[in-house]
């Protein structure tokens, strides 16, 4: 069953335009999205692929498969998206693990320590890197959530707002979800310019000399709205090494390549609840 009945989002966008038309002439569909609880029995592939996207090219340096089974083992802790009823692959998932209970699972020892050395190289991430280095991993909360490319961000309000209820829920329970912080995990971008075009128009395209760094960008405008109740927040490189063309692979409409970034977003706990009612405003259908 869902965990809400479904709620009629905006339209979404296809990935494709119409053959021979513009940019911008773009098919549209009318979409239903429906909430669930996490199922083990059919959400296993799904939020493992949604796990390697929000990863990127360093999702293979994790085992992606203990982390999603970790998931699916507290299934009353956050949701998935879908379109076709319970037994489809989720659109978006939204959950979280508490890295001080599950500090010595080697799945989530393995995240702690690329958290903590990429913290470590930066000092917009100090305030994560000093909780991560200490003797004992303090009661963060990773979030990790994740959705398909043109599944509208209003989905994300409604999962957010049932995350809180459910670790109240989880509280009176007694069950461990008293967090002091969340860490939120996510990506951003900045466009480069395209190799392949250097190529076919070198003699018109120069590079500029100097200059101000490139504009981070954000595939989750949600995450905008957390920076603003934030202890720190920002981007970190990924480990692995990228080639040539990776960015004018991730090249879509648009004349510059993209170069993704992880980002890790610091909010204490008590500012949760109301990044999300800002989140809910900033997001909120129009019309």
């Amino acid at each position: 069953m869902g965990k809400r009945k479904s709620l009629n989002a905006a339209k979404a966008e296809t990935s494709q335009s119409s053959e021979g038309g513009s940019d911008e002439d773009f098919d549209m569909l009318d979409v239903e999205f429906e909430w669930f609880d996490p199922q083990p029995a059919y959400d296993f592939h799904g939020i493992k692929t949604l796990l390697q996207q929000l990863f990127d090219v360093d999702a293979q340096l994790f085992d992606l498969s203990a982390l999603t089974d970790l998931i699916l083992a507290q299934p009353l802790l956050g949701s998935t998206v879908k379109v076709d009823g319970n037994e489809t692959d989720a659109y978006a998932f939204l959950s979280l693990i508490n890295l001080q209970e599950h500090k010595d699972k080697a799945s989530v020892s393995k995240i702690i320590d690329y958290l903590r050395q990429k913290a470590a190289s930066s000092s917009v991430h100090s305030p994560i890197a000093e909780l991560l280095s200490g003797p004992d991993t303090p009661p963060i909360a990773l979030v990790l959530t994740e959705r398909l490319i043109n599944v509208p961000s209003e989905v994300t309000p409604p999962m957010y707002s049932m995350l809180l209820e459910e670790i109240q829920w989880a509280l009176e329970e007694k069950e461990p979800y008293h967090f002091s912080h969340y860490l939120i995990l996510s990506k951003t971008y900045t466009e480069v310019v395209s190799k392949l075009d250097e190529e076919v128009d070198r003699p018109k395209k120069k590079k500029k000399s100097g200059g101000s760094s490139p504009t981070v960008l954000y595939f989750h405008p949600e995450d905008e709205v957390f920076e603003r109740h934030a202890i720190c927040h920002g981007p970190y490189k990924y480990s692995t090494k990228q080639d040539e063309g990776h960015s004018d692979s991730k090249r879509a409409f648009q004349e510059m390549g993209i170069k993704p970034l992880g980002h890790m977003i610091l909010v204490e706990a008590e500012k949760l609840e109301e990044a999300v009612k800002d989140i809910a405003e900033y997001l909120k259908p129009q019309g």
